[in-house]
Parts: C-alpha cells; structure tokens; sequence
C-alpha cells in the first residue's frame, strides 16, 4: 500500500500508534511535541471535511445575558433540573434519549436573564459523530458555561465528558495560553520568550509551528507552555469556558458515599436532587457566582436609578462596555459619567468612560 494513498482516518490511526510506540522522556519529547501537532491537523481536515455532509446542526440563537448548557450522558436528569431552574417544559421519562432536540428556558436571577439548554445525552465517541454527539457538543461551543452534570450513581462519567469536550476543542475553566503569533511572508521565524520554557524546547516550539505551515513571523510566549498548548494557540478554533459539576440523584445516597465522591470528582461539585428540589437554589447561586456578573444601575441626570432592571455585564467591564450594552452606538456621543458605589471614593465621582465599575454601581452617562 502507498503511504501517499492513505485517508483521513487511516493517517489518524497511523499517528496514534506511533505515538503509542513511542516512550515518552526527554529524548523523545521533540518527536512526540510533532506528533500532536501533525495529529491535530490531520483531525481538523477530518473534521472539516466530514461537516460538509453531516447533517443540519442544532440551530439555537443566543439570548439573555449568558447561555448556560446542560452536558451529560443519557438519563441522568438534565430535563428535570432545566424545569428545576426555568419555565421551561422539557419532557422528563426515565428512560435514555429522551431529548432528542435542544430546549431552552431561561433563568431570571438578580435581574439577569441566563438562557440554559438542555442537550441530548451524549455517549463515549460523541466528538467523533456517535449518536449525534458532534452536532450536541458544538451547541456547548458557544456557552459562557458548562454544567457536566453526573447521575450519583456514575460519578467516573466526569472524565468522560471532560474528554469528549476536549476532543470537540472545548477547554474548561481553562485560559488562553498567553503567546502572541504573528505572521509575515519572509525573514524566517523569530520566538521570543519572556519566561522559562520548562516543558517544551524552543525546537521543538519551531517544529510545531512548522507543522502548521509558520515558517515566517514571530512567536511571543509569555507562560511556561505545554506542546499541546502550543498546539491549541496555532489551531486557532478552540473554545475557552467555565464549567461546574453538577452531581444529581443526591437524596438516593449517605454522607458515607458522597465522601467517596469526592475522591473521585474532586470536591468542587454542587450536589442536588432536581427530583426533590434539593439544592436548587445552591445551584442557581454557584451559576450567578460562576459567570461572574455585575449589576449596573442605570440613573439619568434628572431623575432615580432603576433598581428594578440593571444592566447585566462581565466583571472587569469599563463603562465604555456599559454604553455599548445600553445601544451599540450610544458610546459615540458619551463623554464622561458620575458614579456611586464601591468603585469609587466618593458619590456622584466624575470619572472617564475607561473607569471600571464593579457590581452594584450607580452610573450616568453624559453625553
């Protein structure tokens, strides 16, 4: 058989068994780094050329302040707690598949409005195309938030759902790795580094970047990266977003077990009874606190603030961003604004559009 001749498939399979062959250390650190990076590409070719033809996509439109998705396998209650946490209506049968569409509620807390989806179970190889699995996971590419939700009785799942996201390029509560890439089309490929690069060599930084067609430009890496870092950087596709571990079916167990739990899924879990109602409010609260929201009251110049609907923004937003939440083009004629609140040193503070408040603010806007 011609090498040359090899399909998409047949060169993944290829990659990954010399990547099983090889033993990993030092020496081989190179040889493997260029592995995962020719893998990945050979995977997003794969990807791209099976989409053409795989069927329509779940087609949901964003909306309220944030889009909250739920993540799991078959019957563990995902419809329940969505009709737990909204006014939606989701079918709920204890049997498998019973969603076989995405439904959307929405959740209203502390004045925001938080979209939650409930998703089709997923099965081991969904990221590949398995019962659908590759059209649900895309719908989590575009959530502010994952909620891997686990039946008490199966709580190893987690790794599961951690792995089919990972192969869909979902990185959860994960940040972008801090490296800059700039491309130019001569003078070779320069690689800068501001720290100790203790887990790659700089070799073997170039011969990834090479993998991916980067032969001219610049590399800048401010954080002690891991090739598959690197390779996420210069893939350019992946998703970046919270996710917290819902653990449902609570009320069916003890102290005892739930301990075990924690040995196994870490003990950063909100565990709940959607059935029974139990800890929902607790889930509600770790979602707010998750997203990571402030409030913004908004008060005219002659008039009260509206403490009745605040403006919903990530924390870390200027009021330049509050302008543009107000109406894209109401920042054009905005000048300056007063501020009461803990941002500030002093009520009714005149500060400039670039000031950043901070949750529970009075602003106006001058224009």
């Amino acid at each position: 058989m011609r090498r040359g001749n090899l399909g998409l498939p047949e060169k993944i399979k290829q990659i990954e068994e010399e990547m099983k062959k090889t033993q990993i250390n030092k020496h081989t650190e190179h040889h493997i780094g260029l592995l995962k990076a020719k893998l990945a590409r050979v995977r997003a070719e794969l990807e791209a050329s099976t989409s053409k033809g795989g069927g329509p996509s779940f087609e949901i439109r964003k909306g309220g302040d944030a889009t909250v998705v739920l993540i799991g396998l078959p019957s563990v209650g995902k419809s329940t707690i969505l009709n737990r946490l909204t006014n939606a209506k989701s079918k709920v049968a204890a049997y498998a598949f019973t969603t076989l569409t995405v439904v959307p509620g929405i959740l209203r807390y502390n004045g925001a409005d938080i979209q939650i989806l409930d998703l089709p179970g997923i099965i081991s190889g969904a990221s590949s195309g398995r019962g659908r699995g590759r059209r649900v996971l895309s719908v989590a590419r575009n959530a502010d938030l994952v909620l891997l939700v686990l039946d008490v009785f199966q709580p190893g799942q987690v790794e599961l759902l951690k792995r089919e996201l990972h192969e869909m390029g979902i990185r959860i509560n994960q940040k972008p790795p801090d490296v800059v890439i700039t491309k130019s089309s001569k003078g070779g490929l320069a690689l800068t580094t501001s720290v100790k690069l203790t887990k790659l060599s700089q070799a073997t930084v170039k011969g990834i970047a090479e993998a991916y067609g980067l032969t001219n430009g610049s590399i800048l890496i401010r954080e002690d990266i891991t090739d598959d870092q690197l390779i996420d950087v210069l893939t350019g596709n992946r998703r970046y977003a919270s996710a917290l571990v819902v653990l449902n079916k609570v009320d069916l167990v003890n102290e005892q077990y739930l301990a075990a739990v924690k040995k196994q899924v870490g003990t950063d879990f909100v565990p709940i009874s959607a059935e029974k109602g139990l800890n929902v409010a607790l889930l509600t609260e770790r979602i707010w606190e998750t997203l990571d929201f402030i409030r913004i009251y908004l008060k005219r110049p002659d008039g009260e603030p509206d403490f009745e609907k605040p403006l919903i923004l990530p924390a870390g937003s200027t009021l330049r961003d509050v302008c543009k939440k107000i109406h894209p083009r109401f920042v054009e004629g905005a000048k300056y604004a007063f501020v009461t609140g803990s941002s500030v040193k002093f009520e009714g503070q005149r500060v400039s559009l670039d000031h950043v408040p901070v949750d529970k603010d009075v602003v106006t806007i001058m224009r």
